[in-house]
């Protein structure tokens, strides 16, 4: 397992996939996803560049971030995994942002738990799969305007988790779409794309990519 070398290939490809879409690769993060990841391994990885680290759980996070709280330069924490609403305390105090706002009780959680302004991103299920939270496209317009209005939030922008598909082609479409809907709501970031198809996501816009098994090989 090398993992400074597969981040070179990683951006690598990513720089590739900017330049099809005539974009520049700097508009592109990566969030190397650090689930059943090891300290050491993600030591390694912000040794080889990585500056930004994501995880699913909270409790795995706080492990972590005490392991290597003497980390230089210190990594941002994103929160990719679902929230729940008693883990919200916590998860403020360990994370930078949050990516997973699915539901207008848990940013109001988020809003009475921060001490400063705290950005997040609202989850999205645009392929209205009933194993995946987030708000409905319909539903998003109403709350973005309404997270947008609590305390001590920031919304930068959108998340979705596409369906697993062998094709990676098939998943073009959900990422367009939330593109579209970034485009009309006047958001920055776009959270989309993982080891599978992260790649169509940068060509379809996205700003912050999710990447843990292209990185680690867990």
């Amino acid at each position: 397992m090398d993992i400074a070398r597969n981040i070179q290939e990683i951006k690598q490809r990513i720089a590739s996939a900017a330049k099809r879409a005539g974009r520049s690769p700097d508009e592109i993060t990566i969030i190397a996803v650090t689930k059943v990841v090891e300290p050491r391994d993600i030591r390694i990885a912000v040794e080889a560049g990585v500056r930004h680290v994501g995880e699913n759980r909270v409790q795995d996070a706080k492990t972590k971030t005490e392991c290597l709280s003497a980390l230089e330069p210190r990594p941002t924490w994103h929160m990719v995994g679902r929230l729940q609403t008693n883990k919200v305390k916590t998860a403020v105090e360990i994370f930078d942002i949050i990516h997973s706002i699915d539901s207008a009780r848990l940013a109001e959680s988020v809003s009475k738990r921060a001490q400063n302004i705290f950005p997040v991103l609202l989850q999205v299920n645009i392929s209205v799969e009933g194993t995946k939270s987030g708000f409905s496209m319909t539903e998003l317009p109403k709350a973005v305007e309404e997270v947008a209005g609590l305390p001590n939030l920031e919304v930068k922008g959108l998340m979705t988790i596409a369906p697993f598909i062998k094709d990676p082609e098939e998943v073009r479409p959900i990422f367009r779409r939330l593109r579209q809907l970034r485009d009309s709501l006047g958001l920055e970031h776009l959270s989309m794309g993982m080891s599978d198809d992260f790649e169509i996501a940068v060509e379809e816009g996205a700003t912050l990519v999710r990447i843990g098994r292209a990185i680690f090989k867990e």
